[in-house]
């Protein structure tokens, strides 16, 4: 059964699912050029954000994070989706911008932790209407 979220960009986007550990800033710690996780200490260092439904149960802010997030979007380098423990008001701009520049974005969801947390291993489906769905999960009632 799908889990839901609360809206904050809208969109759908299907893909592995990459569950952070630790907070993540994009500012340093996402390499724009990549896709990949820079930060040596993180615990998921070299891991590729591109094409995935990442999962941060608590980001760490840099108000840089938001142009990181605009030129990974305009390098086809960006996560399929976002699953935020907290809204995040800076990567979400960064997808607005890039939104208002014509590049295709992707959808960020606030997502509650305990509920990240139990999300299955896999790919995932992320709806606009904020529900987060195993890959070929069919409901008869939509």
């Amino acid at each position: 059964m799908g889990m839901r979220g609360r809206v904050l960009i809208e969109g759908q986007a299907k893909g592995p699912l990459l569950r952070l550990t630790a907070p993540l800033s994009f500012w340093g710690g996402v390499d724009p050029k990549t896709g990949r996780i820079s930060d040596p200490r993180h615990p998921e260092h070299d891991h590729a954000v591109t094409g995935t439904v990442l999962a941060i149960p608590s980001p760490r802010g840099s108000s840089s994070s938001s142009a990181i997030m605009l030129e990974l979007i305009a390098r086809r380098l960006a996560p399929a989706a976002l699953l935020l423990g907290e809204a995040d008001a800076i990567l979400a701009l960064g997808i607005v911008v890039a939104r208002e520049m014509g590049h295709p974005t992707l959808p960020a969801l606030e997502f509650p932790v305990g509920d990240m947390m139990r999300l299955p291993e896999g790919v995932l489906r992320v709806e606009v209407d904020g529900s987060v769905l195993p890959a070929g999960y069919t409901d008869e009632r939509r």
